[in-house]
């Protein structure tokens, strides 16, 4: 597990893979975070992951939760508040399905 090239191949099988390495410097290795990231990316754009069972740090990542909005709007509920309130966000959540509005951050329900 330890590894960088296991740790590789399996990110990039599965991006969760990462929260099982168990070498603390693999988890914040740039180019084993960056290949985690466009697997999660991937599963997300085409419907094969959610937000909702992703860890915290993911769902503070704008890349990611872009992805997930974009294939379903309503992801927007397991963002972090500051990407419920970030306009690129919301307007990729709102174009997708308009029920994201129930999620985003309270200066966004008062907008016309």
């Amino acid at each position: 597990k330890g590894d960088k090239e296991v740790v590789l191949a399996a990110v990039n099988q599965d991006g969760n893979a990462l929260l099982d390495a168990t070498k603390e410097e693999l988890k914040g290795d740039k180019e084993v975070v960056l290949t985690a990231k466009k697997e999660i990316i991937r599963k997300l754009s085409i419907g094969e992951n959610s937000l909702r069972r992703l860890p915290e740090e993911w769902k503070a990542d704008k890349d990611v939760v872009l992805a997930a909005v974009t294939k379903d709007g309503r992801a927007l509920e397991h963002a972090t508040e500051e990407l419920k309130g970030d306009r690129d966000v919301v307007l990729a959540a709102l174009t997708q399905n308009c029920i994201a509005l129930w999620y985003a951050a309270e200066e966004w329900k008062g907008d016309k």
